[in-house]
Parts: structure tokens; C-alpha cells; sequence
């Protein structure tokens, strides 16, 4: 267990640092460098629910049926939370070819050539999360499992243990904080769908809108209700908020909710209240609240879906079905036949959702002291993570709404109930060490406060805040920085923000690097380059220079060639801020504090690039004036050698604040060595240069101990782990004799016998042994 742990961290640590954005054509899928042919290979799709991950792979279903993946023969999709449904046992042959497609005839040949080119087959899993617990996922047991009979579970683990079909291609979809990497021991691949960027909003909400009378004016409504248009990121969501305006432009109103769960209050009254008689609401109200009941605790489950049978009555049936709540599906007939059994499926994940929060608030059995257990604030690192991730915020958003005339018409219960909740929750986040959550926590709570859009709460969370607020790696969607602005704009602090690796959008860190009160800011590079570039375009030549103002670089690690890229396009870009930006005195020169006030550089590529990278970060090296600190050594060896020393070399003279220079582990000879000595003497302010662990010999010590009488800053000096003898080590002493500045001298080496280094050192106290 510990050991799955450790791996699903390393892995999501891993993507954090890796992960670059990029577009990924529906062709590039299944194109996986390396491995074997004749090996099962895994393919994970993330993305949160309502991303469209059920939509691509039904994409690609039809672009496979069109001709093309001409690698496959046989396609086969599954919807996990619909085949995990009733429990049952099948054999492969059941699966492949009664679950999915039945062939009217040749079943046996058809599942003998199947068996016999596994590496023609595409076996899809949609909704990898419908298919096991947050506790456990059985292994295959089956010795003959093409024949046997399992459950889907079994099934699947066998396929993914390459116990079945082992060559066959497997595409499993799942969401982002699913344990899918617990159960998969090997991943080939993963792709993550974000969502839609703001222009591809626009384009869905036109296209949807398209012929209609009022189509200019939905687009307009939608975008000046901010919050729901940064919903609309999520296809799912932007559906709805869509849907939504169609009905409220129909109806000659001109707003939009300004909230999530007023949105879904109004969808649920204008569906089942509307144009019905009292008995006809009184009925549609139970349905609701037994339906509500249905969708927590199916959620608590960790499932969307059931069999019809176990419907409390027809009724409730029948009015999930009317109003759209539920959708209907068929379970396929076993391979010994029998009645064909249907199941019902909430439509959406989101509807569940606020169903089961509508559950938590109409429920008498729930009483109020025990609502706060369901909100997900408390920063307990073993907290299982939450299924219904929408319920706290729907839930929050409904008990500061029970005396809405929408929230009223579904529900008949007593108003003073849902006031003594209301009360229990302001009671509960009074009391809650906002200042002490870790970030993930704190977001939740800022949604949550923000659906109740009470303003005691907002400035409540508002003014208790810290100062230093860092989302490095913790992924920024755009409601989540709506939100932040929101509440960040209402406190009277001054904010430092650390945006790096949170996927956050370009209009989303515009705004937040626009607040008066966010002091300075950290964020990739690549997106703070390209935010100035689009003010530059813009001519909003204010932002430009407030945001380059707050911007902080120090300290800069590169571990790409991309981030050796980005850092020549922020030099670049200074170049370009003289011809728009002036400072105040009117000076036409200007420096970017950033590049200015850079103190720490580490570099880190590795063997692969790191030479490449670093003669490309070398010709930028003299734009940081206040450089003190350059790191040259990486665990995985950077690998400069005598080239990488003899280009830095030639760059010392512009170096005039460096203090610590690291070239340790860089399989630098003799002749780097001689290359750096001969330049040494131009850092007018070293004090610390490390060359430990390299190659070089007594030539190359000759030459660092002729130079360091001329280095008059230099204060310590480590040689050790290179290839010195007793001569160079007897070199390097003599001089240290006519440098009283230097304090300590490092040089332990294999190849010193240690009576000599022992000698040495009994001369000068200073050597290190």
C-alpha cells in the first residue's frame, strides 16, 4: 500500500514539473514511442467530470468506423458506470460480443481471430471511476478467463494485469484525482483535456445560439455574468448556462443567476412548477425529495447509476424520466438468456450533484449541527476524497436561499429548520482557521462562500487571508481565479501570489495581476511573457508596467529547454518595453526588476540537454546584473564539459555580482579547467567556487593555483573528488601560502595518498581533508 502511495505521488509530482501544454490531434491518441508490440498498452484520458472525455471517445468510435485507426479491427466501448451495474459474471466472449455487439452469426470464429490478434483490438473504459470503490479493485483469479466467468471488475484487472488479450490496446478515461494509477501498474500514456480557452466559449455559445433572433444578445448576456461565463470552460456547464439563457430570453427577462446553484434552483422550477395544478407540484415535490435522497446516496457509493427495479415506485420513475433527470439504458441479455433488465442513469453529473446537496438540506433526519461533516473544509490529509465534489457549494449556495420563491416551490418543508442550518454553517466557518488550510481546502471554501454571496462571509474570509498565498501546482480553473479575485479585491491586505504550474489562463492572470492589492507575483514564465505581449499588442501600456513591476523571478530554476526559452524571451521582451515603456524621469532605457533583481539561477537540464541548453542560457547571462548565485550542478549531471567551460568562461567579465559559482559534477578536463582559470580573476566579487567531482588533473590544478593569488574576493575553493596527485595538491598549497583571503580550500581526491594530504594540511590549517 505504501509503496502505491509513494508511486501515485512521484507520478503527479512528475506531470506537475513535465506537464507543457500542448494541442493533441484525435490522430496523435494512440502514437506510443518505445515498448513492446505484443505488450497490452494503457492509455488514460484525465479530465473532471463534464470535460468531454465520454464525447471523444465516442469520437473516436466514429472516426474508427469512417476508416480511420486502420491499426484496429475491432472497437469496443464500454460505459463503465452502466456495465458495473448489476453485478454479475460474465466471460470475455460475453463481454466483447454480447454486451457490446451481438454478430448475427460466426460468434465462435469471430472471438477465435480476436484471441489470436489481441494487437487489432481497442478496448474502451469510460468513466474508469464507475467501476470500483475508493477501497478496492479484485484481481483475476480466473485461470481460463476468455471462458470463465468473472465480474467486470475481474475482467478488467485481468486485461490490465495482460492476463487476457495481452497485446490489445486499452483507453481508459477518469478523473484527475481518481486512483486510476492504484490499479494500473503501467501507464503508456496520459492526455488531459482542460476544457474550452475563452474564444472557444464564444464559438460554442454562438453555435449554439446560431439563427436564433436573440443570438447576439445570449453571447452578451452570458459574458456579463462573469462567474457563469468562466463556468462555461467546462462543456457540460457551458451546455446548461446556454439552455438557461435560451429559456430566460424567451421569457423577456434580461439577467442571468448571478450563482451556480440559483442557476440550477431556476433549471429545476422552470421544469417540473411551471403551468401544474397544487396536487400536481405537491406530487412533483415528493418525487424531487425522493429523488434527491436517490442521487446522495448513490453518490456516496461513488455511482450515477441503477437498476429501474430498484426505483422506489413507478412515479418517481416516471417523472425522472419526463423532466430529464434520469436517462434510460438496457443492461444487454446474458449469454443463456433470459428478461432483458433496463437501468436509469442521472444525465448529468452535475444534477446529481445538487440533488444530493438538495437531499442534505430537506432531509429531517440530517439535522444541523451534523451539516458541516459534508463540507469539505477541515485540512485532514487522509480525508477520502469527495465523489459529489459539488455538493458543499451547492449546499452552502442553498441555505442562504430557503426564503427564494425557486428554492420554496420545490420544497414544502419548514423554513425554521433550513434557518437553524444557516446559522449552524455561519457558526461552523466563524470558528474556521481559514489562515491554516492548505490551498485545496481554502479554494472550496472561497466557492462555497461565494454561491451563499453573503457579503458578512465574504469579507469574513476575506480579511483572514494570509499575505503569502501560493497555488504552485494546485491547477487554477476559471471560476477558481473568478472566485479568488472576488474575494482578494474585498481585503485591504497586500497579496503575494505564486501562480507557478496552476494551469492558470492568461485572461485569469490578468485580472489577478490587475488587483491593486496583489503586491508582486510568481507564474510561469511562458504565460507572464505571453500576458505582456497581448498588453503590448493591446497598447495597455499601464498593466504593462505594473505588472512587470510585480512580477518576481528570483529564485529561477531551469529544468527545460523550454525554460531556457522562456528566460531568453523575457530578456527579449525587456528589449522590446524600451521602445513602449519609460520609467519616470523619462530615461529612454528600462529594466524589468525581475531581470534586474535575479540574485539565484539553477540550472538542471541533465545529460540529454543540458549542454545544448546551457550555451543558449550563456549569451543571456550578462542581462542579470545582480546575478550572485549560478548553480551549475544537478543530481542527474548537467554534462558541460570543456565546452561549457570555455563559452561561460568567455562571459565572466559581465559577471560582476557573482559570489557562488557550482560547476561541480560536469565531467569538466584539464582543458575547461585551464579555460576557467585563465578567466577566473574577472569575477571581481567570487567568493565560493565549487569544482568538485570532475575530471581534472595536476595540469589543470597548476593553472587554478597560479590564478587564485590574483582572486582576491575568493573565500572558498572545492577541488575534491577530481583526479589531483600529490603534485598538483603540493601546487594548489604553495599558493594558498600567498592568499590570505582564502578560508578554506576542499581537496580531498582518490588519487592523493592521504599521508601527503595529511602533511598538506598540517602546513595550512585551511585544507579540508
Amino acid at each position: 500500500k505504501n509503496s502505491v502511495k509513494a508511486m501515485e505521488k512521484e507520478l503527479v509530482t512528475c506531470s506537475l514539473q513535465g506537464k507543457e501544454k500542448a494541442a493533441l490531434k484525435r490522430s496523435q491518441i494512440f502514437q506510443i514511442l518505445g515498448g513492446k508490440d505484443l505488450e497490452t498498452k494503457v492509455i488514460v484520458v484525465l479530465g473532471k467530470a463534464g470535460m468531454g472525455k465520454s464525447i471523444l471517445v465516442q469520437k473516436i468510435c466514429q472516426d474508427w468506423s469512417n476508416g480511420e485507426f486502420s491499426q484496429f479491427e475491432f472497437v469496443f466501448w464500454f460505459d463503465c458506470k452502466q456495465i458495473s451495474l448489476p453485478e454479475k459474471q460474465y466471460s470475455l466472449k460475453d463481454l466483447l460480443l454480447e454486451f457490446f455487439v451481438k454478430p448475427q452469426e460466426g460468434s465462435k470464429e469471430i472471438f477465435e481471430y480476436i484471441l489470436q490478434n489481441p494487437t487489432k483490438v481497442l478496448l474502451v473504459f469510460d468513466g474508469f471511476e464507475g467501476l470500483h470503490d475508493h477501497e478496492n479493485f479484485p484481481r483475476c483469479s480466473a485461470r481460463q478467463p476468455e471462458k470463465d466467468l468473472c465480474s467486470i471488475k475481474e475482467l478488467l484487472s485481468g486485461l490490465i494485469q495482460k492476463k487476457i488479450l495481452n497485446g490489445c490496446t486499452l483507453l481508459l478515461t477518469a478523473r484527475p484525482k481518481d486512483k486510476v494509477y492504484q490499479y494500473v501498474s503501467k501507464v503508456d500514456k496520459t492526455i488531459e483535456i482542460v476544457g474550452f480557452s475563452p474564444q472557444q466559449r464564444e464559438l460554442y455559445i454562438t453555435k449554439y445560439f446560431e439563427g436564433l433572433p436573440y443570438c447576439d444578445n445570449a453571447l452578451k448576456l452570458i459574458k456579463e455574468c462573469e462567474y457563469l461565463f468562466s463556468h462555461c470552460y467546462s462543456p457540460v456547464m457551458c451546455r446548461f448556462v446556454c439552455c438557461l439563457c435560451e429559456t430566460v430570453l424567451e421569457m423577456g427577462d434580461k439577467s442571468l443567476p448571478s450563482t451556480l446553484t440559483t442557476v440550477f434552483l431556476k433549471f429545476a422550477q422552470q421544469k417540473i412548477i411551471s403551468m401544474q395544478t397544487d396536487v400536481t407540484a405537491m406530487q412533483n415535490q415528493d418525487s424531487l425529495a425522493t429523488l434527491a435522497r436517490i442521487a446522495w446516496y448513490l453518490g456516496e457509493k461513488h455511482q450515477s447509476a441503477m437498476k429501474s427495479d430498484d426505483l422506489p415506485s413507478k412515479e418517481v420513475k416516471e417523472f425522472a424520466l419526463k423532466y430529464g433527470f434520469f436517462l434510460p439504458f438496457a443492461f444487454p441479455r446474458h449469454s443463456d438468456g433470459g428478461e432483458e433488465e433496463f437501468g436509469s442513469t442521472f444525465s448529468d453529473f452535475v444534477i446529481q450533484n445538487f440533488l444530493g446537496a438538495l437531499h442534505l438540506m430537506l432531509a429531517e433526519e440530517i439535522k444541523d449541527k451534523s451539516l458541516t461533516k459534508y463540507l469539505s473544509f477541515p485540512s485532514k490529509k487522509k480525508k477520502p476524497y469527495n465523489w459529489l465534489d459539488l455538493v458543499p457549494r451547492f449546499l452552502a449556495g442553498l441555505l442562504f436561499l430557503q426564503d427564494d420563491p425557486y428554492f420554496c416551490s420545490l420544497s414544502n418543508k419548514d423554513v425554521k429548520q433550513s434557518t437553524k442550518k444557516q446559522k449552524t454553517l455561519l457558526k461552523y466557518i466563524r470558528r474556521l482557521p481559514i489562515n491554516e488550510l492548505c490551498l485545496e481546502r481554502l479554494l472550496e471554501l472561497l466557492h462555497c462562500i461565494y454561491e451563499t454571496q453573503s457579503n458578512y462571509l465574504l469579507q469574513h474570509v476575506a480579511l483572514r487571508l494570509k499575505p503569502d498565498l501560493s497555488f504552485l501546482g494546485v491547477v487554477l480553473t476559471p471560476p477558481d481565479v473568478h472566485v479568488l479575485h472576488c474575494i482578494l479585491k474585498r481585503s485591504r491586505k497586500e497579496f503575494s501570489l505564486d501562480l507557478q504550474n496552476s494551469s492558470i489562463d492568461m485572461q485569469g492572470l490578468k485580472d489577478l495581476v490587475g488587483l491593486k492589492n496583489v503586491a508582486s507575483f510568481r507564474a510561469s514564465l511562458s504565460d507572464t511573457v505571453r500576458l505582456w505581449k497581448s498588453l503590448e499588442q493591446a497598447k495597455d501600456y499601464e498593466l504593462l508596467r505594473t505588472s512587470t513591476e510585480k512580477f518576481v523571478l528570483d529564485p529561477f530554476k531551469a529544468k527545460t529547454m523550454k525554460d531556457v526559452s522562456d528566460l531568453s524571451d523575457l530578456v527579449e521582451m525587456q528589449e522590446k518595453m524600451i521602445n513602449c515603456v519609460q520609467d519616470a524621469s523619462g530615461s529612454s532605457s528600462y529594466e524589468i526588476p525581475a531581470i534586474k533583481n535575479l540574485r539565484k539561477l539553477e540550472f538542471a537540464l541533465g545529460p540529454v540537454c543540458g549542454l545544448q541548453g546551457f550555451l543558449k542560457l550563456v549569451e543571456i547571462l550578462a542581462a542579470f546584473p545582480s546575478l550572485q548565485h549560478l548553480d551549475l550542478d544537478a543530481l542527474s549531471e548537467n554534462g558541460l564539459g570543456d565546452e561549457g567551460a570555455k563559452t561561460l568562461s568567455e562571459v565572466f567579465p559581465t559577471l560582476r555580482s557573482l559570489e557562488t559559482l557550482n560547476l561541480s559534477q560536469n565531467k569538466i578536463t584539464d582543458v575547461g579547467a585551464e579555460k576557467l582559470a585563465t578567466a577566473l580573476p574577472s569575477l571581481s566579487s567570487l567568493k565560493t567556487l565549487s569544482l568538485y567531482n570532475n575530471s581534472i588533473c595536476d595540469f589543470g590544478a597548476e593553472n587554478l593555483a597560479k590564478v587564485l593569488p590574483a582572486m582576491g574576493s575568493l573565500r572558498v575553493l572545492d577541488v575534491q573528488y577530481n583526479k589531483i596527485t600529490g603534485v598538483g595538491a603540493q601546487q594548489l598549497t604553495d599558493s594558498l601560502r600567498k592568499c590570505p583571503h582564502i578560508k578554506n580550500l576542499v581537496m580531498w581526491n582518490p588519487t592523493i595518498p592521504y599521508g601527503v594530504l595529511e602533511h598538506l594540511q598540517q602546513l595550512d590549517s585551511r585544507i579540508s581533508v
